[in-house]
């Protein structure tokens, strides 16, 4: 039986993913800030539930420790915990900027490192890492978020190229749109009515995203996501991006194959 240790598992993609694996015989370490909350995933004789914050260090190595001494060997870390930001970038502060990058980006790159050398000793495993289409493409007063996966995005194509010569791959997931609890939880927004320079623009933008999510097809099942992943974690091949959902499609498709000055007007006229 093989093994994928998940970070950020509580909710949305992480636990879809963890009870996805779960069902198809693999072991899954299923690691969250609170798990003292968890009642369904502790249940699964094939699921071991453990605390892990990747913002604090110190819950990285035992929380991978736990899992070798359970399961024997780690065969895909999921790179999965993050969150997401909305605002004016005048308004964030110090504390917010360095949060969204020390979740999104650090996080990320410690739980890589500390995992990498238990992959090196089998010189083998698969970092498969959730980026996002806003790794690749961007709107209107999400610019911490998008910075924090185009760094996703950049980190994990250089990286592979090392790894790969300790037969470690690296793959990325880039989802759309996807029906979780992203824009309530796990997104935090900084608006300020007292910037009034910046009404007209936060007015045209809040009322056209509230038109899209009133559409049916706004959002992806986050079921759609998890499929993904396992066929990532188990296609064999040296497929590095996975676009998730027909809007990620759509819009990474416009972006590579539209003049750059007509796709950025297209986006702002969209939003406006």
């Amino acid at each position: 039986m093989k093994t994928i240790f998940i970070t950020g598992a509580s909710s949305g993609i992480g636990r879809t993913t963890a009870k996805h694996f779960a069902e198809r015989g693999w072991n899954v370490v299923a690691t969250m800030r609170s798990p003292e909350h968890e009642s369904e995933l502790i249940t699964l004789d094939n699921v071991l539930v453990l605390q892990l914050d990747v913002e604090k260090s110190d819950t990285i190595q035992p929380a991978l420790a736990e899992a070798i001494k359970r399961f024997g060997k780690i065969d895909v870390l999921l790179n999965n915990a993050g969150y997401g930001t909305m605002g004016l970038i005048e308004v964030a502060t110090d504390e917010q900027i360095r949060r969204q990058f020390e979740v999104n980006v650090f996080g990320l790159i410690s739980m890589t490192k500390a995992i990498l050398p238990h992959f090196r000793s089998h010189q083998d495993g698969l970092l498969i890492n959730i980026s996002s289409m806003g790794g690749k493409v961007t709107f209107p007063t999400m610019s911490l978020y998008h910075s924090t996966k185009f760094a996703v995005e950049g980190f994990s194509e250089s990286a592979s190229y090392e790894l790969a010569s300790q037969n470690i791959k690296v793959k990325l997931i880039e989802p759309g749109a996807i029906q979780t609890d992203f824009g309530g939880r796990s997104m935090e927004f900084f608006f300020n009515d007292a910037l009034t320079d910046y009404k007209p623009f936060t007015t045209a933008f809040l009322g056209k995203l509230g038109e899209m999510e009133k559409q049916p097809t706004y959002a992806s099942p986050p079921e759609i996501v998890a499929e993904t992943i396992y066929r990532a974690a188990t296609d064999g091949t040296s497929q590095f991006r996975y676009i998730v959902g027909e809007d990620a499609k759509m819009l990474i498709h416009m972006k590579e194959n539209t003049d750059e000055e007509e796709y950025l007007t297209n986006i702002a006229q969209h939003f406006s």
